[in-house]
C-alpha cells in the first residue's frame, strides 16, 4: 500500500449483493463510470468477491465489493455464497441489486440479513431499460420492504445518479474519533517509539505508526519519533515532558523502564483496540491469560497475511510470552486474512492483531462472535502488556 493511499481499514465499505445475473458488476461499472468489473450475460460470471478502492464524492474513500450471486447451486456454488456472506459482515452499507422482473423472493434473503445485522441498505431494481416501470410493478416492489427501491438501468444509465444519491444519503454519518483523542491537546508533544529491527519494513513505517503520526498532526500536536535506544536521550533533551509516549508493543518492557511513571505510556496496538472495537471487552480478555488451564488452547488471529520473519510476533513472540506466563503446555492455532474459524468454542482465548487492515465493523463482528462462543478476546498490545505486568499502566491514559 502506498503511503499516499487511504488504508482499506479506514474506507467506507459498500457491498453489492443479490441473485446471479442481477447486473451487480454492470452496476458497479455504471456507478464508477469505469470498467472495473468483468461483465457477461452468462449467470455466475463473478465467482469471488472483487474489491475496488476508489473515491466516491462527497463520501470520500470507499471500497466497492462486487460479490458472487446468491442462489448459486452445487458444492462450489455454496462456497461462493459463503464468501459472499463473509463480505456482508464487513460492509458499512449494502446495495441490494435485483432484476426488476424478478419476484419478491429474489430480495428476501439478503433483506432479512441486512436488517438482522443492522446494516444500512439501499435497494436497486436493475434492467429498467425503458425508464420508470409501470405503476403496478412499482407498487408491488415498494410493498416488499421499508427500504424504498431505486429503479435503475446499468445499460442505459437510467437512475444511476439517483442511486448514487441514495448511497450517499444512507452511508453512516458517524465521525471517526481521532486515534489519539483524549490523550493530548494541540501544541502538546507525543513521543512515538519505533524499533527499527529485522521485522521493520525497509524504507517505511508500518501502518499503525503512519496513522498515529498523522493523527498527531491532525490534532496540531508535536510528534517526536525515535528508537528505544535513543528514548532516554530524547526525554532528557525535552524542555517539557510529553503528554504521552506511544511505543511498539514489542518494546514495551524496555520503554516502560525508561519512561517515568508520571508520563502516560501506551502502545500503538492498544490505540487500535480503542479505535476498532469493544475496548472494554479486549481489556477484560487480556486477564484471561492468567487464568488459562494447563493445556489451554489459544487462537491467534491476524487480519492480514504479511511475510513472516524468523521472530514473527504472531507465530513466535506471542506464544513464547504466553507460555512464559501460563505454562509450556499451552497450545496455539492461527488464523490469517479475511476469514476466521467458524468453531470458536474449542478455544480458551483469542489474541487478535491490532486490526489495522480491518474496518471497525469487521473487528466488532469478530469480538461479537467470540462473545457468543463464550471465549475471551484481546489483542497483541494488551496481551504483551499483561504478561509483562504493565497492563494497568498501559491503560491509565484511557477513560475506562
Amino acid at each position: 500500500m502506498s503511503m499516499n493511499e487511504t488504508p482499506s481499514g479506514d474506507r467506507l465499505v459498500i457491498g453489492l449483493f443479490g441473485p446471479r445475473n442481477a447486473g451487480k458488476s454492470s452496476l458497479i461499472n455504471a456507478l464508477t463510470s469505469q470498467e472495473l468489473a468483468v461483465t457477461s450475460p452468462v449467470a455466475g460470471t463473478t465467482t469471488d468477491p472483487v474489491r475496488k478502492a476508489m473515491e466516491l464524492l462527497p463520501i470520500g474513500p470507499v471500497v466497492l465489493i462486487d460479490t458472487a450471486g446468491l442462489g448459486d447451486m452445487g458444492e462450489l456454488g455454496e462456497l461462493r455464497v459463503k464468501k459472499t456472506m463473509e463480505e456482508l459482515r464487513r460492509c458499512d452499507l449494502a446495495v441490494i441489486v435485483t432484476d426488476i422482473s424478478d419476484g419478491p423472493d429474489a430480495e428476501l434473503e439478503i433483506l432479512n440479513l441486512v436488517q438482522k445485522r443492522r446494516i444500512p441498505a439501499v435497494r436497486a431494481l436493475n434492467f429498467c431499460d425503458d425508464g420508470e416501470p409501470a405503476e403496478e410493478i412499482r407498487r408491488e416492489a415498494e410493498a416488499r420492504s421499508e427500504i424504498p427501491p431505486c429503479y435503475v438501468s446499468a445499460r442505459t444509465g437510467y437512475g444511476i445518479e439517483e442511486l448514487k444519491q441514495r448511497i450517499i444519503g444512507a452511508a453512516p454519518k458517524e465521525e471517526e474519533k481521532n486515534l489519539l483523542a483524549g490523550l493530548l491537546l494541540p501544541g502538546e508533544s507525543v513521543i512515538f517509539v519505533v524499533p527499527i529491527d529485522k521485522a521493520a519494513p525497509k524504507g517505511r513505517l508500518i501502518l499503525p505508526q503512519q496513522q498515529a503520526i498523522r493523527a498527531a498532526l491532525d490534532m496540531g500536536a508535536v510528534s517526536c519519533v525515535c528508537q528505544p535506544e535513543t528514548l532516554e536521550e530524547v526525554l532528557g533533551n525535552m524542555r517539557m515532558s510529553p503528554a504521552v509516549v506511544v511505543t511498539d508493543s514489542q518494546a514495551f518492557s524496555r520503554v516502560s523502564e525508561i519512561v517515568p511513571p508520571e508520563i502516560p505510556l501506551t502502545s500503538f496496538s492498544i490505540l487500535f483496540a480503542r479505535k476498532k472495537g469493544d475496548f472494554s471487552a479486549l481489556c477484560e480478555g487480556a486477564q484471561a491469560i492468567g487464568k488459562l488451564p494447563r493445556n489451554g488452547k489459544v487462537l491467534i488471529l491476524e487480519g492480514c497475511t504479511h511475510h513472516r520473519q524468523d521472530d514473527d510476533i504472531g507465530t513466535v513472540k506471542i506464544p513464547r510470552l504466553v507460555r512464559k506466563a501460563a505454562g509450556e503446555n499451552v497450545q496455539f492455532a492461527w488464523g490469517h486474512g479475511r476469514t476466521m474459524p467458524e468453531e470458536l468454542g474449542e478455544y480458551d482465548l483469542i489474541i487478535h492483531c491490532g486490526a489495522c487492515m480491518l474496518n471497525r465493523r469487521e473487528m466488532q463482528y469478530r469480538i461479537d462472535e467470540a462473545k457468543a462462543a463464550g471465549v475471551p478476546i484481546t489483542n497483541y498490545g494488551m496481551a504483551i502488556a499483561f504478561v509483562l505486568g504493565i497492563l494497568p499502566r498501559a491503560l491509565e491514559p484511557f477513560d475506562l
